[in-house]
């Protein structure tokens, strides 16, 4: 048996190569426990392959629970991830505070030695003070410039490693120029790695091989991803868009949003052309994470977010979550605070007799009393969470100068369906792809992912673009090495005008100014353009690809319907139907 994995908050999802999934409640003290529990009800046995999208290093990170770190740098710069950058996380309020650093001030060492912006050397490397850092602890080294010259690093490394302390450096990590976010890109390595290397550890046993699915859609082996724990924190949703962009493919739908609405969260991705959108960074808990990823938006809307009212009275939904324990009030477990999920029921979207793996029957008695203690209506909290949605949806369209209207909206996770239709009405989108299996479509596109090495560099003559193409080609050969087998490799630069002071990710220099058109609404054909980093890509193709699942039959219907499904349940509104699409996906479209 080769399956896919997919931990949320609330359930852990699992698809295995002949289609079949299950549903498990999370178990957030141990993460692996409910991978198990759905190997199980899957029939038991050890899997030949277990490839799996986790939460924990996202998780560890919300909640503040890494190693203790000390940073080694360079002489000066000890204070770069405190003083951060000049931007305030919220303009109007006076009360908003940057994340505490996860390194105290004095954890921090900075050390002699000095290379000049080309990567040059101007003063020695002087390795005073290191030895005052006790046995066992963990480290971090980031010196200034070393994306260009890691020549410093990696005797800092040498010298700690040979006392048998745990190092995480930046040119291994994050290679790119920016102190602040390589600092700390470094850092949030270190604070998880201990962690998640524990958590790996035991679930080494749970298959025979098992890979571990990366930010950017791409799996690594167990131990690789063990080391790099920075790279895991957008894990699962990852595979939940791969997936997605498969079933909008075979309907012949290249343009979509993806749109993955489970327990906890909300996560909304734009793909064009086939391809979804690169992020150099991304945001965890505050902190500027600079490794490469899929561009998904995530907002604190799920099927478990809790319904409130703040203080000047207002109705809210999230970003606070039930979580798997208790839960929702209907699932009967102790919760008496109302969900999305308890509005849903209520409202009617999701059968009044409905029952849920590893929950049974919901109560929807309780439902009812959790959202009248609340004084809030059912209408009332889904009217809010698509609001909420929709912003997230226009955040990755709009405001990046796409027209929603020409997409299609591919929903799947648990509540995904339940609220599709409303988001397309809202939005203009011309059809709503429930793909196969949409309830544990993450999973799926775990199991599905390619196993992948992503490789940045940066390019230290950016507006010099000689010897170019031979250093692109040479990252490619290094990307191609660390996959191994029958790879293929895509490279891509990052670019920006000169005297700006962001990039786009383009696959040539050719293609930027468009690229920059589409973005920002306007180009400069006659302006300099920059080269700031090269990245390559290498991938193998999966183990399992999603066509050799078997499609299921789904329910044609009109609305207002309920289809109710194993894993998930679609919401048909008054004025639209479904019909069976391509790849056994479920095809949502207003009743002409």
């Amino acid at each position: 048996m080769r399956l896919g994995t997919d931990t949320g908050g609330t359930f852990t999802d699992l698809v295995d190569d002949e289609g079949r999934t299950a549903k498990v409640p999370s178990t957030p003290h141990d993460p692996g426990a409910a991978v198990r529990s759905g190997i199980e009800a899957l029939g038991g046995g050890r899997p030949a392959l277990l490839t799996h999208g986790t939460t924990v290093a996202t998780n560890a990170l919300l909640e503040r629970r890494g190693a203790e770190v000390t940073l080694v740098t360079t002489a000066g710069f000890a204070d770069v991830i405190e003083i951060a950058r000049q931007d305030r996380p919220s303009l109007y309020d006076p009360f908003a505070d940057r994340p505490e650093p996860l390194v105290d001030r004095a954890r921090r060492i900075g050390i002699g030695g000095r290379l000049d912006a080309s990567g040059s050397e101007i003063e020695p490397l002087v390795l005073d003070g290191l030895d005052s850092i006790p046995a066992g602890w963990t480290v971090a080294v980031c010196l200034l410039h070393a994306d260009l010259n890691a020549s410093h690093e990696r005797a800092v490394a040498s010298a700690l490693r040979a006392r048998g302390l745990d190092v995480t450096c930046s040119h291994e990590v994050s290679p790119t120029f920016r102190e602040y976010e390589r600092t700390i890109t470094t850092v949030v390595n270190a604070y998880l790695r201990p962690i998640t290397r524990a958590y790996m550890a035991r679930l080494r046993d749970a298959a025979d091989d098992v890979h571990v699915l990366t930010s950017a859609g791409g799996l690594l082996p167990l131990d690789v991803a063990a080391e790099l724990p920075v790279t895991l924190t957008l894990s699962g949703p990852a595979g939940g868009v791969r997936a997605a962009i498969a079933a909008a493919l075979a309907n012949d739908e290249p343009d979509v949003v993806t749109f993955d609405m489970g327990g906890t969260s909300t996560d909304v991705c734009l793909v064009l052309g086939g391809e979804p959108e690169p992020a150099a960074e991304r945001t965890v808990a505050g902190f500027p994470l600079r490794v490469p990823a899929l561009d998904v938006l995530t907002i604190g809307a799920g099927g478990g977010s809790l319904a409130w009212i703040d203080e000047g009275g207002a109705l809210r939904v999230g970003p606070r979550s039930a979580g798997a324990v208790p839960g929702p009030a209907c699932y009967g477990r102790g919760g008496d605070r109302p969900t999305v999920t308890d509005a849903d029921l209520v409202a009617g979207r999701i059968p009044a007799d409905a029952e849920l793996p590893g929950i049974g029957r919901l109560d929807i008695g309780a439902a009812r009393r959790a959202l009248q203690r609340a004084g809030v209506t059912a209408e009332g909290v889904l009217r809010v969470v698509d609001a909420s949605t929709e912003q997230a949806i226009r955040a990755v369209t709009v405001a990046r100068g796409v027209d929603p209207r020409r997409c299609a909206l591919v929903a799947f996770g648990g509540a995904g369906p339940l609220h599709a239709a409303a988001l397309a009405d809202a939005l203009g989108m011309k059809r709503v792809i429930v793909p196969a299996r949409a309830g544990v479509l993450s999973a799926a596109g775990v199991l599905a992912s390619p196993l992948q090495r992503d490789l940045v560099r940066s390019w230290p003559t950016p507006t010099a673009h000689e010897g170019l193409a031979a250093a692109t080609d040479e990252l490619a050969r290094e990307a191609l090495a660390l996959v191994g087998g029958d790879a293929t490799v895509e490279v891509s630069l990052d670019c920006r005008y000169a005297g700006q002071s962001h990039e786009l990710t383009v696959a040539s220099i050719d293609d930027f100014h468009h690229a920059h058109e589409r973005r920002n609404g306007y180009a400069r054909p006659d302006a300099p353009i920059e080269v700031i980093a090269l990245r390559a890509t290498a991938r193998r193709a999966p183990a399992v690809t999603l066509d050799e699942l078997p499609e299921p039959t789904r329910e044609r219907a009109v609305g207002p319907a309920v289809i109710a499904e194993s894993d998930c349940t679609v919401w048909v509104p008054p004025g639209w139907r479904a019909r069976q699409g391509a790849a056994g996906a479920l095809l949502l479209e207003r009743d002409r």
